[in-house]
């Protein structure tokens, strides 16, 4: 089985369950930034992946195979707008080209929340040395690690949401296009669960980043189940998004435009 993952800090326990579990030998495991995963889902090139959620609609079929995503229910420490002004000051966003689903949140959030219409700014590498003046940046994933002591204004996306909605937030979820055996999945949900019940032995062997406390990372800024809660929050999230038509998904069917 071809699979693609977030090659981030996030997904480590995922990926540290995988290769202890009975599947070791039957995948074939890619690590890939969250555009790249989305794409080799579009393109054929993966069976599953762990894609940011903003793909799904693009998909002719798209499954939910997991009880797994990564997801927050406020604080995420991974995915910021970083500024040297307050948010109603910002005239320029640089939009992470990593992943899809923290810009459309970014997008949004300005438009909706914070009620500001910055012009938006497709990042190239390297762009975190352009963040100055009202020129803000959205930094997503291991890369925005360390950088919160460089700004005087950090906009945490994951506390933005549920400040607006109430809700939690998922950023990416395990998505196939192709319906998955039962009995796989149940074979991959219980490898994904391996992972997590064994945090504290991954965080050893896992190299020690100065500053930045690992075992809240993964307890408590990351949440991992994708749970009732994170249903109606991606359904709200998706349905943002395409408008007035909706949108709705529904567990281990196709999802679908209502």
């Amino acid at each position: 089985m071809r699979l693609s993952a977030v090659s981030y800090l996030n997904t480590k326990p995922f990926i540290y369950g995988l290769f202890r579990s009975d599947m070791a030998g039957m995948i074939d495991l890619s690590l890939d930034i969250p555009s790249v995963c989305a794409q080799k889902l579009l393109s054929g090139e993966a069976d599953l992946a762990l894609t940011p959620v903003a793909i799904i609609p693009e998909l002719p079929q798209a499954y939910l195979v997991s009880d797994f995503c990564i997801g927050s229910t406020g604080t995420v420490q991974t995915v910021c707008l970083f500024s040297e002004r307050p948010v109603s000051e910002i005239k320029k966003v640089y939009l992470d080209f990593h992943s899809r689903t923290s810009v459309a949140l970014t997008q949004l959030l300005c438009a909706r929340y914070w009620k500001i219409q910055p012009e938006f700014i497709p990042a190239t590498p390297g762009y975190e040395s352009k963040i100055q003046g009202d020129t803000a940046g959205l930094i997503i994933g291991d890369r925005a690690i360390g950088q919160h002591g460089c700004f005087p204004f950090v906009y945490d996306l994951g506390e933005a949401w549920a400040a607006w909605t109430g809700l939690p937030f998922v950023f990416a979820a395990w998505v196939s296009v192709k319906p998955l055996h039962p009995e796989l999945l149940g074979r991959f949900n219980a490898a994904l669960q391996i992972g997590l019940d064994h945090i504290p032995e991954l965080i050893k062997i896992l190299p020690t980043m100065p500053g930045f406390d690992l075992e809240k990372y993964f307890r408590e800024n990351i949440s991992y189940e994708l749970d009732e809660p994170k249903w109606v929050a991606l359904n709200h999230f998706l349905g943002m998004l395409a408008g007035e038509n909706g949108y709705r998904l529904h567990r281990n069917t196709v999802a679908a435009v209502v």
